[in-house]
């Protein structure tokens, strides 16, 4: 039997694209640990990327007593709209589920997850939302290649003085733990990293990391 309820619904974005969203929530009100929301930000779409990669993730954080929020970024899943190849479109998604947070769910507070591409497109709205605390990277893709796409992402997360947390496998392929190092040494506020031995970018996207993430989230946000 789980210890959490899901319930669907539809945010829509300021320019008229419609998000499928799920709420993953504690079974019992009196087994939410306080009104900290967790907004999760899927792999990028153009690559198959959605919110049931990260079903795992939020079942595990409402588990332990934290509404946890998922959902398909435009053109992904059943979202309407087209993905953006650099992901600057979807960073009006990531506003749109917050503000939805904060208006429907009694929220101020907000921890925004990005896992992937899903990582610079979170880190560029955190700023842009007042009510988000803290932010929390997996497979930030800092590397040459994947700047390409997503290099004018950087600058925004990097100069935000919220705490940050980058996990990373130190055989990911698109970041080396140097090049991790190099972008985070000119980083604002605080900063930590934690490094998964021998793994890979897309490992840590599968269901058996699903636990460690939790466990590193929990542990971020107990520290907020």
């Amino acid at each position: 039997m789980s210890n959490y309820t899901v319930e669907s619904t539809i945010v829509q974005t300021r320019d008229g694209a419609k998000l499928r969203t799920r709420l993953f929530k504690p079974m019992e009100e009196g087994e939410i640990t306080d009104n900290l929301v967790v907004v999760l930000v899927h792999p990028f779409s153009i690559l198959g990327g959605c919110q049931a990669f990260l079903q795992g993730i939020a079942a595990g954080l409402a588990g332990k007593g934290y509404k946890t929020v998922t959902f398909d970024m435009r053109g992904a899943g059943k979202s309407t709209g087209r993905p953006s190849l650099t992901g600057f479109a979807e960073i009006k998604d990531v506003i749109a589920v917050c503000k939805w947070v904060c208006e429907n769910l009694s929220s101020d507070r907000i921890l925004l997850v990005g896992s992937s591409a899903g990582a610079p497109i979170a880190g560029s709205a955190v700023d842009g939302i007042k009510e988000v605390i803290g932010y929390v990277s997996i497979g930030y893709p800092f590397g040459m290649f994947a700047s390409i796409l997503f290099g004018r992402h950087h600058k925004g997360i990097l100069r935000s003085p919220k705490p940050k947390l980058f996990v990373m496998g130190t055989r990911d392929g698109f970041t080396s733990v140097k090049q991790l190092q190099k972008k985070l040494s000119s980083a604002a506020g605080r900063v930590e990293t934690h490094l998964i031995e021998g793994t890979s970018h897309f490992q840590m996207e599968g269901a058996e990391f699903d636990n460690q993430m939790v466990n590193l989230i929990l542990t971020f946000i107990s520290s907020l």
